[in-house]
């Protein structure tokens, strides 16, 4: 789960994130993305990518949407809008879930979190604004939608990750005890923060939100670790590739079925069976029918990397498009993403891709690239 990257100056003011004098300061390039300066890189890319896979990277997600809900009868109102299946959902767990419009389409992806009273959302940061415009709209008036603005969101991904977080989260409870999309309320530097283990790396890791004006000082807490460096949207990008997740805004769109995208799971089997969500009719139907194209994977030959856009072909027939690709560190090859006709995309088919007018062999492989890590 991701921000798309297209951002235009004439319609959206691009801002500072809470960081944005401390990513200079660590030497950051800094671009456009999703409306704000981000850090690209700090010592470069490849660099970063393999740092977080053998150790700890520190990268500030603090563009993305930080969404509480609360009123009567919630569960009910965002089951309504939302394929998730809350009866399921317990106190300190989190899932992973998709917003879609009424023709199945999908417009996010999102994490929902249960809260004592409330649900936690957190939405990708370029569609921030559509979504809580959407969910003001399609939500009873009874339902109170805070945008957390004054938070930040920090995410701790790697091996070591653990290790050095554990130094100096306190709690009730010991951070080992969280698995894999559960969380907690913890201090860290007397600060009072909210620490999920999750991510969008396929590594073992913690996402930390917290105040913005904590943001600084728990940086410079964790980057003091000798396991932790500050890694920029760059390695992000790579390792999320690596991990087979898509890229909202590339992989997934209004456009995109979330069958065709295997995104199965995000629907549960209860909603599936009963449908009541929006787009449920396209979903329910794509799952008895099937659908024409599916989110794939592919190895490519060389050192030369496919990008969005670029043509999938099976002899002069073109079956698909990339999504998403480029140079996977851990593997020392290029990989994509992208969308094929169903009779292309099982696992070993053997197909082509134009780039620039250069045919690039490629074969279709399971996902995720590299294997998860998640800790459960």
């Amino acid at each position: 789960m991701e921000a798309n990257e297209d951002t235009t100056e004439d319609t959206i003011e691009v801002q500072p994130l809470p960081l944005d004098a401390w990513h200079r300061e660590q030497g950051a390039q800094m671009v456009e993305f999703a409306g704000y300066h981000m850090p690209i890189q700090y010592e470069g890319i490849i660099a970063e990518h393999l740092w977080t896979r053998e150790h700890a990277g520190l990268f500030d997600v603090s563009h993305m949407g930080q969404l509480l809900l609360s009123g009567p009868d919630l569960d009910a109102a965002v089951e309504a809008i939302l394929p998730i299946d809350l009866s399921t959902l317990k106190l300190g767990s989190q899932r992973y879930s998709l917003l879609l419009d009424k023709n199945g389409g999908v417009l996010d992806d999102l994490m929902v979190s249960r809260w004592p009273n409330d649900l936690y959302l957190v939405v990708n940061g370029a569609t921030k604004w559509d979504d809580i415009a959407y969910l003001r709209e399609h939500l009873p008036d009874e339902i109170t939608l805070n945008h957390l603005e004054d938070r930040a969101l920090l995410a701790l991904q790697g091996p070591e990750a653990y290790a050095a977080l554990a130094r100096h989260a306190k709690g009730e409870y010991d951070l080992g005890s969280l698995k894999f999309m559960k969380f907690g309320r913890f201090t860290l530097a007397g600060h009072d923060v909210t620490i999920a283990r999750a991510g969008y790396t396929g590594e073992d890791g913690f996402e930390i939100s917290l105040s913005a004006d904590a943001a600084e000082e728990i940086s410079n807490l964790l980057c003091g670790e000798p396991e932790v460096k500050p890694i920029g949207l760059g390695a992000r990008d790579s390792l999320r590739l690596e991990a087979g997740l898509p890229l909202y805004g590339h992989d997934l769109s209004p456009e995109t079925s979330p069958i065709a995208a295997d995104l199965v799971f995000g629907i549960n089997k209860r909603r599936r069976a009963e449908g009541g969500f929006h787009g449920a009719s396209r979903v329910q139907s794509e799952l008895a029918d099937g659908t024409q194209t599916k989110r794939v994977g592919l190895a490519l030959d060389g050192r030369r990397a496919a990008r969005e856009g670029d043509a999938i072909m099976a002899g002069d027939t073109q079956v698909g498009m990339v999504t998403s690709g480029g140079f996977a560190p851990s593997l020392g090859h290029p990989i994509a993403m992208g969308y094929v006709a169903l009779q292309h995309a099982e696992t070993g088919t053997e197909l082509e891709i134009d780039v620039r007018g250069k045919r690039l062999s490629a074969k279709v492989v399971q996902m995720p690239f590299v294997p998860n890590r998640y800790f459960r």
